[in-house]
């Protein structure tokens, strides 16, 4: 778990360029001197990571979805415009049959 959050934290560094030092929504808990509070930042820090990772996971499972039935749709159409392209070039050859030959 915590190489998780660990993992996320990295990610969210990473993905705020510029922004390196700070990460929206985490509080800076070395400046807590006792105990208890310092370890109830870092839950925090958790909890709001955690929470980040369930939304970007369910952001990106829904992106692929979409994706998928973008794909989907799309090979469809290939197989209806190959279906389509296949009648033509019948068409066009059984009307070249039916055209006498010019010499």
């Amino acid at each position: 778990m915590l190489l998780r959050v660990l993992t996320v934290l990295a990610v969210l560094i990473v993905a705020a360029p510029g922004a390196a030092q700070d990460v929206r929504g985490l509080e800076v808990c070395t400046a807590e001197k006792v105990m208890e509070r310092r370890t109830s930042c870092l839950q925090s820090n958790v909890e709001f990571l955690q929470q980040t990772l369930a939304r970007t996971t369910r952001e990106t499972a829904e992106k692929l979805s979409a994706a998928g039935r973008d794909i989907a749709a799309q090979k469809a159409e290939i197989v209806a415009l190959k279906a389509a392209l296949a009648k033509l070039q019948q068409e066009l050859a059984e009307l070249k049959k039916e055209m006498p030959a010019k010499k």
